[in-house]
């Protein structure tokens, strides 16, 4: 059953894009002529004439939208330059399984090189392989910049689709050198993609689910609606924090966003919860269930948007019917399903997050990969081999000699000795190169990554590592192989075919990051932002609290669930194990993590005393009319590069205003807090903004970040305290290497009274020798 409805909704799909395609055949073959090249002097007095395409037919109510793919998103540098042996370059785009496209033009924007010959030389373009026209150099007016428009022939296009660009470039008739300087066109990075998308109407089928919800082939950032009756209590907050956080492990890098809707239809894909008595009035005539369903309907007024209906006869059926969908997704088909029991069988260890790497075993290489081949390049010019490794920021490296990277690769062999190498290299800095011989083609190298002991980070107090560890690192291996492709001179003409190069990095190469503590200076809200840090150390969340008023807005539920989604994307693991509460005690968050969306609870901040003060900023910071921040004086043992406040300052303003904080929580030495807060809705959208943004999001810091239009401002007030373990002798040493002076007097003064002990310890043995007798 599940089969025939897979192939059903495929079929579908496929037979209406070949309908409006081959309708319009003939247009596409009235409009393949020869292109037109604009010279720049041109462009300046007229726009440049471009083929005629007729629109391909459109259903009736079908929903359709333009976009335009830029070079600057598509290619790995922006802009493209074809060279002669690195003649080839490709993009890659794809198109959502509910959207057809049923027209396509590639917008080039280029320069030619003058030493070009124009009857020679040309550009190919293909569209999967498909050769969709020629692109000739500009004969007229060489070196100055050319745009052309080529219409792509839409049949072509499918799920997932590959541009590639071919240039055949002579600067000579004869004798002509291919890796000659002068054989080059560049391509504009403001060169685009533009298509015309056109809607299909699916089936109300859930076999293909989190589709249409998420595609992973829509690059764009995931907008997903959550639809409540009203304001939601704290069960249906969590099962409604839980599925967002889901989605964002699917986003991944896309990013997501959650806006809230009360009793209201959404204009897109979205998301209803409801309850058999609790439910918008669009639901109100709908069946009531008798166990947790989730279930995919049409929008009442228009089937090409889908809802998927999260429905329970009470709040606990909804925590199970999100649970169900989190853990037991591949099993769904129909159009209902109902989920029968949800079951957690071993339960969530400290610091396993699926993104993270492991640090309690040696890891393979393939364990970082996300995709086949990820290991393995080829071709004339090799590009890098660039791994991903997100590690747990609190990982204590101060006294390590260097993380062991034991790396196994496989190469074509140059044909004799030469410069080729491997270079590696971590975060953009250089570690080590190997060099590549032609009677060596399988080799084991170990790798030392080299630390340096008692380098800090001085704008989070965080002791990294020389190559700047941080919660996201890349690691490149990039084979750079010399090549000899012939030479010419006057009288003899050489010319050689370039060599095709293969190389891989062993996936059984591994990295290891085992046997080291945690222990990391807080607060840190930079960890926070970029691996949901403290919150994160168990994957789901199961040591997290989240404090929410008891009637929250739109707009702060909004910023819960982009906060959850962002956290799933950078742990992979949805929040199953959160809980969320209105009136917090004792009880609850004396062994919890804290995160704090509404005013901080009195008894939080009765020992802390946050350096913005938080009392003030509950009554302040949520008034709409006011804004009221004041920062205190606060004196540091050693300097930082953070901004650090030198006076008291208090300003008041009509404009949004938002702050986040970190404190370390009251009833636990080892726990903190982490509050989010806003000067009413307008200032929650000013938070869900900058959290959303990424490069925002970069700049939180510190211990109090404040977000303003103008974007965030992170500086470090208040006392420091620490989380994690460490032996006494390393704190010693911990504290020791932030002073260098006294870290000297006490290597002295060891030296000497170890020199002492030696000096008593040989003249008493001496002693005992000369006089044996004073034993007796």
């Amino acid at each position: 059953m599940k089969s025939e409805v897979i192939f059903t909704g495929v079929a579908k799909r496929r037979w209406l894009g070949i309908v409006l395609l081959s309708l319009a055949g003939a247009t596409y073959a009235q409009t393949t002529d020869t292109p037109q090249v604009v010279d720049a002097d041109v462009q300046n007095s007229a726009a440049p004439v471009a083929p005629q395409v007729e629109p391909m037919p459109i259903v009736p109510g079908a929903p359709v939208r333009n976009d335009s793919l830029s070079f600057k998103t598509l290619a790995p540098e922006g802009s493209l330059v074809l060279r002669g042996v690195q003649s080839v370059a490709q993009m890659t785009f794809t198109v959502r399984s509910d959207e057809v496209v049923s027209q396509a033009a590639l917008n080039l924007d280029y320069t030619v090189s003058p030493a070009l010959l124009p009857l020679l030389s040309h550009i190919k373009v293909y569209l999967n392989d498909e050769l969709m026209g020629v692109v000739p150099v500009n004969q007229d007016s060489p070196g100055k910049k050319g745009a052309i428009n080529l219409p792509l022939d839409a049949r072509y296009i499918s799920d997932f689709n590959r541009i590639r660009l071919e240039l055949v470039g002579h600067y000579k008739d004869v004798c002509e050198d291919p890796t000659h300087s002068s054989i080059w066109i560049d391509v504009s990075k403001s060169s685009s993609v533009a298509l015309t998308y056109q809607g299909l109407e699916v089936n109300n089928d859930l076999s293909r689910f989190p589709e249409p919800f998420y595609d992973s082939r829509d690059f764009r950032p995931l907008n997903l609606p959550m639809i409540f009756n009203s304001a939601p209590d704290s069960d249906q907050q969590k099962a409604a924090a839980i599925l967002a956080s889901w989605f964002g492990v699917n986003a991944q890098w896309r990013g997501q966003n959650f806006p809230v809707l009360y009793n209201q239809l959404p204009e897109s894909n979205g998301v209803v919860f409801a309850t058999n008595d609790w439910r918008p009035d669009f639901l109100k005539d709908y069946p009531k269930v008798d166990a947790p369903t989730v279930e995919i309907i049409s929008h009442p007024t228009n089937p090409y948007i889908k809802l998927l209906l999260v429905l329970g006869r009470d709040n606990k059926d909804l925590l199970t019917a999100v649970q169900g969908i989190a853990q037991g997704e591949p099993l769904f088909r129909g159009q209902s399903v109902t989920i029968d029991s949800v079951k957690q069988l071993l339960p969530r260890q400290p610091y396993d997050a699926p993104n993270w790497v492991r640090t309690d075993r040696p890891v393979r290489l393939a364990e970082l990969t996300t995709y086949p081949e990820q290991l393995s390049v080829s071709g004339g010019r090799l590009p890098p081999i660039d791994l991903d490794m997100k590690l747990p920021p609190d990982l204590f490296l101060l006294r390590s000699q260097g993380i062991a990277l034991n790396l196994k690769y496989r190469y074509t062999p140059p044909p004799y000795v030469d410069d080729s190498r491997l270079n590696v290299s971590l975060n953009n800095r250089f570690l080590q190169a190997f060099p590549l011989k032609p009677y060596e083609s399988n080799k084991l190298q170990v790798l030392h990554i080299p630390l340096i002991q008692g380098l800090s980070s001085t704008d989070e107090e965080v002791m990294i590592p020389a190559f700047q560890l941080d919660g996201n690192n890349k690691l490149r291996f990039d084979f750079d192989f010399v090549s000899n492709i012939g030479a010419s001179t006057t009288d003899v003409c050489r010319t050689m075919t370039p060599v095709k190069h293969e190389a891989v990095v062993d996936g059984d190469s591994t990295i290891d990051f085992s046997g080291y503590r945690h222990y990391l200076a807080m607060p840190a809200l930079k960890t926070f932002a970029q691996s949901g840090f403290p919150f994160s150390r168990m994957a789901d969340l199961s040591e997290t609290l989240v404090v929410m008023p008891e009637n929250p807005t739109a707009e702060q539920l909004t910023l819960l669930f982009n906060v959850m989604g962002q956290m799933g994307a950078n742990i992979g693991y949805p929040a199953l194990g959160i809980e969320l509460t209105a009136k917090p005690d004792a009880k609850q968050h004396a062994d919890k993590d804290l995160l704090v969306l509404s005013g901080i609870p009195k008894d939080l901040d009765a020992r802390n005393q946050p350096q913005i003060l938080i009392e003030q900023a509950k009554s302040q910071l949520n008034r709409p009319e006011k804004n009221n921040l004041e920062l205190h004086t606060v004196d540091f043992d050693k300097p930082s590069t953070e901004p650090t406040p030198q006076a008291n300052a208090a300003v008041s303003s009509d404009g949004p205003i938002g702050a986040i904080t970190g404190f370390q929580s009251p009833y636990n030495e080892q726990r903190s807090v982490v509050a989010l807060m806003a000067s009413g809705d307008s200032g929650y959208q000013l938070l869900d903004e900058a959290w959303r943004d990424s490069g925002k999001r970069a700049a939180i810091a510190g211990s109090v970040s404040i977000v303003r239009n103008s974007g965030v401002n992170s500086i470090r007030v208040g006392d420091t305290y620490y989380v994690g373990y460490l032996p006494w002798w390393d704190k010693l040493w911990f504290k020791l290497s932030e002073h260098p002076v006294w870290l000297a007097v006490f290597a002295v003064f060891s030296v000497i009274l170890v020199a002492l002990m030696l000096w008593r310890g040989l003249r008493a043995i001496s002693r005992r020798r000369l006089n044996p007798d004073e034993d007796k």
